[in-house]
């Protein structure tokens, strides 16, 4: 490959990410205008147009605020935990199935996993480290949460691999043409789209932010830099989720509005969620997880492993 190539790609790299973070900024305003109109008041609409340059300002506030350094923690993990979460939910964005210039990645569905999972690490390295009670029950209730889930994820993942046979991100958009997976699979896509919301700890899943109990957390020790990092990551994942469920059940990947308009659905869902539903029972949450959504995935994937070997 050629150094230009090499340079190119990591330009391209470099545009994504920006793109990344400005579509985390306007993501946080989305969320606090949605939030206010289902509340009956206004959301931000004090700096610039309409509220616009918010997040702008709550970035720079946050980023000038003082770095707290606890005596008491395992001060290299505390520090660095928020960073590599940060890092890999900017990494896993690599995934987008492009037609030029970036990683076409062959297997990109097995590189989500891998992201996925080390992201756990993350949870509990940062609860752990912290050396807080209500940080590491946070922590703990996070990683039970998200391996429990991940599981049903992988499950659900695995009947979209046997319709397509192929870990290619891109052939998603070949197979959905003539109809969206959504139609064929209702009950995968809407188990699918609850699983996300638990892995990204949102609403009414956010038990590792239990605020009401847990005084918000795993990342109750932290504050600055190291808070707005968590925050970026998880929001980025949203993002990133709302794009997954695009390319798996709402048409694949194309380069037309449409595509984004897509994605921008998804993301309101998981903020109209936040606005209307109250917090699960934890016990209800695992009961979900293994007794409901693990039967119909394993169900669900007989049922398409049928079809397909018929189809041959």
């Amino acid at each position: 490959m050629m150094f230009l190539d090499i340079l190119n790609i990591i330009m391209g790299m470099l545009i994504l990410f920006v793109g990344v973070l400005i579509g985390v900024a306007f993501l946080t305003l989305l969320e606090r205008k949605v939030l206010g109109y289902i509340q009956i008041r206004k959301g931000p609409n004090k700096l610039g147009f309409m509220g616009i340059m918010q997040p702008f300002s709550d970035g720079i506030k946050l980023f000038s605020k003082e770095q707290t350094y606890l005596n008491y923690s395992n001060y290299l993990y505390y520090y660095y935990s928020p960073i590599l979460g940060f890092f890999l939910s900017l990494m896993i964005w690599m995934l987008i199935p492009y037609y030029f210039n970036l990683i076409n990645f062959n297997l990109g569905i097995l590189f989500f996993f891998c992201c996925t999972s080390v992201s756990v690490y993350v949870l509990l390295i940062a609860g752990w480290s912290s050396n807080s009670n209500y940080s590491m029950l946070g922590g703990l209730r996070a990683v039970a949460q998200t391996i429990s889930y991940e599981v049903s994820l992988a499950l659900i993942l695995c009947s979209i691999l046997i319709l397509i046979m192929n870990f290619n991100l891109i052939k998603l958009s070949i197979y959905q043409q003539n109809i969206w997976f959504m139609f064929m699979m209702l009950p995968l896509s809407l188990c699918m789209f609850s699983s996300m919301l638990a892995e990204t700890n949102r609403t009414p899943f956010d038990f590792a932010e239990g605020e009401s109990e847990l005084v918000s957390g795993f990342n109750i020790e932290y504050s600055s830099g190291g808070f707005v990092l968590i925050f970026l990551a998880e929001y980025s994942s949203i993002l990133f989720m709302s794009m997954m469920f695009v390319l798996l059940y709402l048409g694949g990947y194309n380069l037309n509005l449409l595509f984004y308009l897509k994605l921008s659905f998804i993301s309101f869902l998981f903020v109209w969620v936040r606005g209307t539903l109250p917090r699960y029972r934890y016990d209800k949450l695992m009961y979900l997880c293994w007794k409901v959504y693990l039967p119909i995935s394993l169900n669900m994937l007989l049922l398409y492993l049928g079809i397909k070997l018929l189809m041959i």
